[in-house]
C-alpha cells in the first residue's frame, strides 16, 4: 500500500494551526508531533506543507493533514483532545457534503462567477507549471550534482534565502563550525550527497598567525532533488 498517494489523494485537510486551537497547544509543538509522524511514516513533509502570513505580517508554515493523518497525530493525546478532533472532522464533512443551493438570482450569479474563476484560476496555473515542469524533465541527463549556491541560482532564488529555507524544512542544517550539512534523509531519497572539502583558517600560536588546512563535507543537490525542488517552487511559489 503506498501511503503518500493516499495522502495526496484526499481533499479534505484539517491545519496545524487548527488542531493547536482544539488541543490547546503552541501551534510549534503541533508542527513538531507532525514531523515526527511524518518521519516514521516515510512521507516527504513537504507535501502537506503550506506557507501563511501571521499577525505580524511574517511568512510562517503549516501542515494540512487529512483525517487519517490528524486521527494518527492526536492517537497519542488524551480522549478529551481526540473526541474533540473528531467532532471537528464530522463538522468538516458535514459542510463538504452538504450542497450548495442559492436562495436568490444574485447568490446564483455569484456561485456561477466563483466557480468560473475558480476554473480560470486552475487552468491558468496549470499553463504555468507543465511547460517548466516539462523542462525540467532533461535536468536528470543534462547536468549532475550542484552545491547550495548554484543549486539557488539555477532555482532562481537568492542564495541566503535559499540556505534559510533548506534549513527550515530540513534540507541541511549548520554544524557547530556553523558549516552548512545535508539532512540525512535527505540523502536516503536520493535528493541530496555530499563530498569531502578542505578549508583553511587563521590560528594564533605564541603571538603569530598560521592557517591550519582542515576538513569538512560540502552537502550537493543531486539531478533528482533539484527537480524535486524546481517542480515545488514553481507549483506552489513556496520560495519567491
Amino acid at each position: 500500500m503506498n501511503i503518500q498517494n493516499l495522502q495526496i489523494n484526499n481533499n479534505q485537510r484539517m491545519s496545524s494551526r487548527e488542531i493547536a486551537e482544539l488541543t490547546n497547544k503552541e501551534h510549534k509543538n503541533v508542527k513538531r508531533d507532525c514531523l515526527v509522524m511524518f518521519d516514521e511514516l516515510e512521507i516527504d513533509a513537504l507535501i502537506f506543507e503550506r506557507i501563511f502570513i501571521d499577525n505580524m505580517n511574517r511568512q510562517q508554515t503549516e501542515y494540512l493533514l487529512n483525517k487519517d493523518l490528524t486521527i494518527t497525530l492526536v492517537s497519542g493525546y488524551n480522549a478529551k483532545i481526540r473526541y474533540l478532533i473528531i467532532q471537528r472532522w464530522q463538522e468538516l464533512e458535514a459542510q463538504a457534503s452538504a450542497p450548495v443551493i442559492p436562495a436568490t438570482l444574485s447568490e446564483a450569479l455569484r456561485l456561477a462567477a466563483d466557480q468560473a474563476e475558480l476554473i480560470e484560476d486552475q487552468q491558468s496555473r496549470l499553463a504555468l507549471a507543465e511547460p517548466k515542469a516539462a523542462a525540467l524533465d532533461v535536468i536528470d541527463s543534462a547536468m549532475g550534482s550542484l552545491n547550495a549556491r548554484d543549486t539557488a541560482k539555477t532555482l532562481g532564488v537568492q542564495p541566503q534565502k535559499f540556505n534559510a529555507w533548506c534549513i527550515a524544512h530540513n534540507w541541511m542544517y549548520r554544524d557547530n563550525k556553523d558549516k552548512l550539512q545535508m539532512c540525512s534523509n535527505r540523502l536516503q531519497q536520493g535528493f541530496m550527497s555530499q563530498r569531502p572539502v578542505t578549508y583553511t583558517v587563521p590560528v594564533n600560536r605564541n603571538g603569530v598567525t598560521v592557517y591550519e588546512t582542515r576538513a569538512t563535507t560540502q552537502p550537493l543537490f543531486t539531478p533528482k532533488g533539484l527537480t524535486h525542488l524546481a517542480r515545488l517552487f514553481a507549483i506552489v511559489h513556496e520560495v519567491a
